[in-house]
């Protein structure tokens, strides 16, 4: 039990303790390594939803008796970021809700979740709009790709101060489109090039209309990245023309096809940013997370038997409350292995598009350095 519990337990319990108890506190309530979610309102159970991998994945609420406050007592490590939802059931329906307790929320393509932080976590400045920083634009191209035999619209990213005179590195981005709507990805751009953390760039942010099948080493995807977007790019905008100057980049199935792609076409991107890669495989017997897999494993399995050297160095992240923090961990000696240069960090996260944001300041200064990085790292 928590101390706070604890108190409010001790004395009276009224409807007007209820809602001191409700002021006087910020939910849910953190008190070192315990974090207490609480919730109120008539139910017949709730439940505490999350994704941390390890442990249940639904922990029931406990009512305090004589009231309608229910809680439940979690360990939270420190610097640790949570997503979850409550799962509130009355009679026969069931439904999952933010916390209304919680202000702290984060989005992704499926909606929202309420946070929890744990005690030393901290929001990177650094992903927060700066109006002292000059901002980049984004432009929308879109041509017919015949590989794939659909049209593709791509945004590109230009840098501040862009000149059409200078040449620039090229980053290209799976779900880019998702990267700027839920991990501050322009902002975060803006802010590190403007403070010389990294260099800057021109990127290309793709997205596929079906990615589980697209980016699951799929090459077409490969030919497409490789034979008609990196053309196209080098004809229509300034990007350095050295594999050390390109750089290819993807979270989760995105981070399969970045690999996967540079390792079809080895030589061509000196750097890859690969985030909590869905890289599953198998050592004997068959895997456990469904067709849509099989093709990855396939390819895993494969990369794992003969890797080559896919790029000349490589950043690796993954949350440590992830399934996929096994296979990740896994991959690095494999990588270090091929002679590139590997950076491999864990995060007390899950598999969400903040925790990729949160990475992304080390990430991008390991693969395209800017001059302040430089001198001080």
């Amino acid at each position: 039990m928590t101390l706070a519990i604890d108190e409010f337990r001790a004395g009276p319990i009224d409807a007007a303790a209820i809602e001191r108890f409700l002021a006087e506190h910020t939910f849910p309530i953190v008190e070192g390594r315990d974090a207490t979610f609480v919730y109120r309102g008539a139910a017949d159970s709730v439940e505490l939803v999350h994704w941390v991998y390890g442990l249940e994945s639904s922990q029931e609420l406990q009512r305090i008796p004589g009231t309608d406050l229910w809680f439940h007592v979690m360990e939270l490590p420190d610097c640790s970021r949570v997503e979850y939802k409550l799962g509130v059931t009355i009679g026969e329906q069931g439904r999952l809700v933010r916390d209304a307790l919680n202000e702290n929320t984060a989005r992704d393509p499926y909606g929202a979740n309420s946070v929890v932080y744990g005690i030393g976590y901290t929001q990177p400045t650094w992903a927060v709009e700066d109006p002292h920083a000059r901002r980049g634009e984004i432009h929308e191209r879109a041509f017919v790709s015949r590989v794939l035999g659909d049209r593709r619209d791509i945004q590109i990213y230009l840098p501040a101060r862009f000149r059409p005179s200078r040449r620039y590195p090229l980053l290209i981005v799976h779900d880019g489109r998702d990267y700027v709507r839920f991990a501050a990805f322009q902002t975060v751009l803006d802010n590190l090039i403007g403070r010389y953390e990294i260099a800057p760039m021109i990127v290309a942010m793709t997205q596929s209309p079906d990615r589980l099948r697209e980016y699951a080493a799929d090459p077409r995807h490969a030919s497409f990245i490789v034979e008609e977007l990196l053309p196209m790019l080098e004809a229509d905008y300034p990007v350095l023309s050295t594999p050390d100057a390109r750089g290819l980049m993807g979270a989760s199935f995105g981070a399969v096809a970045s690999l996967s792609t540079a390792w079809r076409y080895p030589g061509v991107f000196g750097h890859l940013l690969l985030q909590s890669g869905s890289f599953a495989f198998t050592d004997i017997g068959k895997h456990d997370r469904g067709p849509v897999f099989d093709p990855v494993v396939d390819f895993v399995n494969e990369f794992r038997r003969a890797p080559g050297k896919p790029s000349e160095s490589v950043y690796v992240s993954c949350g440590m409350y992830e399934s996929l923090i096994y296979y990740n961990r896994s991959l690095v000696p494999l990588l270090q292995s091929t002679g590139m240069d590997v950076r491999f960090r864990e995060a007390p996260d899950g598999h969400n598009w903040e925790n990729w944001r949160d990475r992304l300041r080390e990430g991008l200064s390991f693969v395209f350095p800017g001059p302040l990085w430089l001198v001080y790292e």
